[in-house]
């Protein structure tokens, strides 16, 4: 069998573990650079931190959840569910934490992946999953004098816990998903709290919790549990296409009754996006809109010119002093495993081959990389991703048992298979009326590519990574080396 390195113990590298697990493999690692599992639920732990795909639908089918307490789960509930499934699934001794790979090389000869620790060990395997993720290293913000600031800054997903900010004047540079989730947290212990917007967000409101009878009925009848996922798993199919007006007209309706909270009209328009509904990453948050309400919260849209030691300058020369500024700029959500240098056939590096914009086959499998599958990869992101990863393990899996089983040294997608599956998925993302023309540094390069989202349903995702396509694959038939 061969040797299996997966990259990141987040949900992409669990879930690998255990179906690798099960499928009979033992000769795998996974390596994690942090000291727990959990991944973006272990580094995310801001206040207030929650999930915004409904719990009964974040977590593996292979291993659900009937005793969820809210309808979205937070941060501690999801990383004590990721650590469990270790536990469960017999993955400890799978895992090295605080390990982390400082790269990868493919080597040709020997037919194998050459994995370099930060120890200075070298790890050799014939398989290279990278679970990385999209959401694994914080994105900061371009901006003047930001280094010479004299007080307290840390970013959103490297939360300073061992800081107090009671009675301190706060500045969050950012307005997006992080911020909308734990402003409210904190907006009543701080004395004031200065929010910069560059852009507003369509921001639904949530269901917060169950009844105390729907709780009973969850925990003592797991098809009743079953039957709230199925019910999640349409709505979300329905609505992640972005496609039926009826949906995108409740969905913008939704969201303005939730604005409409906001007392200031001046605040309200502020907070209203002027771009349609899904254009960007909608939110779901039933105590932002009314947070602005408080006479210590400012809503602040003027460009930041630069920031001094004490204060942050805007460009009509208001200078505004602060205690501590929180960078709440989101991640880079474009690099996905080229966050690490990875070297392919013929010395290829992964961010040279996506220096326009990365793709994937499937967003699972790269031209020039042999035995390499990734996770939560280019242009996977949509619905629930844990389903989603789930998806894209059982394709990478059928291609590792298709390596022991006609004893292959290696297989890569080829290269013009890549190029047919990535122009027709260009073409149908540029047919999402809501993204078309819209400049987004979330979802898309500076070359115009979308690279992070998929544009249809968890439906069509689920049947075109089970379709066989073995003749994609460039293959080596030459005995592996021992």
């Amino acid at each position: 069998m061969p040797r299996i390195a997966i990259i990141g113990a987040g949900p992409g590298g669990i879930c690998a573990g255990i179906r690798l697990k099960q499928a009979g493999y033992e000769d795998f690692t996974i390596f994690e650079q942090a000291p727990a599992v959990g991944g973006t639920w272990w580094h995310n732990a801001y206040p207030g931190c929650a999930c915004d795909v409904p719990s009964h639908l974040y977590s593996f089918s292979f291993a659900t959840k009937t005793d969820w307490p809210r309808p979205y789960a937070n941060q501690p509930e999801i990383q004590a569910y990721m650590a469990e499934c270790v536990e469960n699934f017999g993955l400890v001794s799978h895992v090295r934490l605080n390990t982390r790979v400082r790269s990868a090389r493919w080597d040709h000869a020997d037919a194998r992946w050459v994995l370099a620790l930060e120890s200075g060990t070298e790890i050799a395997a014939e398989v290279l999953i990278g679970a990385v993720g999209l959401f694994n290293e914080p994105a900061y913000p371009k901006i003047a004098g930001l280094d010479r600031f004299a007080g307290t800054m840390f970013h959103s997903a490297r939360w300073r816990h061992d800081h107090d900010l009671t009675g301190e004047a706060i500045a969050v540079i950012g307005s997006a998903a992080s911020t909308v989730q734990f402003a409210p947290q904190i907006a009543d212990r701080v004395s004031r709290l200065d929010i910069y917007q560059r852009t507003p967000n369509w921001v639904r409101p949530r269901l917060d919790s169950y009844t105390p009878e729907q709780l009973e009925q969850f925990r003592a009848d797991p098809n009743s549990a079953a039957q709230e996922r199925q019910t999640v798993w349409e709505w979300i199919n329905r609505v992640i296409t972005l496609d039926d007006p009826e949906v995108l007209a409740d969905s913008t309706r939704a969201c303005l009754e939730n604005l409409a909270v906001v007392a200031d009209p001046e605040t309200r328009r502020k907070l209203t996006p002027d771009y349609p509904f899904g254009a960007k990453r909608p939110l779901i948050s039933n105590d932002w809109f009314p947070m602005f309400n408080r006479p210590n919260v400012h809503l602040i849209t003027e460009p930041i010119e630069e920031v001094t030691e004490t204060a942050v300058v805007t460009r009509d020369g208001t200078a505004r002093a602060v205690d501590t500024i929180i960078l709440a700029t989101g991640f880079d959500t474009r690099k996905f495993l080229s966050a690490i240098p990875i070297v392919g056939r013929e010395g290829r590096r992964l961010d040279e081959a996506w220096a326009n914009g990365a793709e994937a086959y499937l967003g699972i499998t790269v031209s020039g990389f042999p035995n390499l599958f990734m996770l939560y990869g280019p242009n996977t992101n949509n619905g629930s991703i844990i389903y989603q990863i789930e998806c894209q393990v059982d394709y990478a899996l059928r291609h590792i048992a298709r390596l022991e089983r006609e004893k292959l040294a290696w297989v890569d997608v080829r290269p013009d298979v890549m190029a047919v599956y990535n122009n027709a998925l260009q073409a149908d993302l540029n047919r999402v009326v809501v993204w078309a023309g819209l400049a987004n540094d979330y979802y898309r390069t500076e070359s115009g590519r979308i690279v992070t989202q998929w544009p249809h349903s968890m439906d069509r995702y689920r049947d075109m990574t089970r379709a066989p396509d073995h003749d994609a694959y460039e293959i080596d038939r030459r005995p592996r080396p021992a």
